[in-house]
């Protein structure tokens, strides 16, 4: 495994490790998502994300910036958070739940836009001895289908296409119980 990979393995761990001994909710989303739900590394990853609630952002930028982790400018204030340390970037998509019990964008310009139905009903995931908790594969499958049609700027990537292939297979394998 590259150094990259080691170094984002290690800041997966120390930040589910920080999250749970605050009290914060996170879910890893993205390649690292897909990884954990399969077991595996399965190529290389440019960063980390999470969705976590907005509410406890706060709290997280205080821990995170004590383990001198440096904010960074990003996406409009009560979207996302970001931070970089050692050059690994992390970033945290902020969420919050609206009283039917959606899942839904935190802030900035899509503020009140709705995640899939059951994005935080996916299991703990596992690489090695580092575990995290994952969006539900089938809300990753359909936020990598649909991002060049939420975001039309935004192209298909072939990234996400492997993606959504090795996920599918993963479902496929579980619901037929294979090794």
């Amino acid at each position: 495994m590259s150094d990259q990979r080691t170094l984002q393995l290690e800041a997966i761990a120390e930040i589910t490790d920080l999250a749970q001994a605050s009290g914060i909710e996170l879910w890893l989303e993205g390649g690292w998502a897909m990884d954990f739900y399969v077991g595996e590394v399965t190529r290389a990853h440019d960063d980390i994300d999470w969705f976590m609630w907005a509410a406890d952002a706060p709290l997280l930028t205080a821990c995170l910036t004590e383990r001198r982790y440096e904010p960074l400018m990003g996406p409009p204030v009560g979207q996302q958070i970001d931070f970089t340390q050692d050059g690994i970037e992390v970033s945290f998509k902020l969420i919050a739940k609206e009283e039917n019990g959606s899942v839904v964008v935190a802030g900035g310009p899509w503020k009140g836009e709705a995640w899939p139905d059951g994005i935080l009903d996916g299991p703990e995931g596992r690489i090695g001895d580092v575990r995290s908790r994952v969006i539900s594969p089938h809300a990753q499958i359909e936020i990598k289908t649909m991002m060049p049609i939420w975001m039309p700027g935004r192209p298909r990537r072939p990234k996400d296409l492997f993606d959504i292939a090795r996920i599918e297979d993963e479902l496929l394998r579980r619901e037929n119980r294979l090794p």
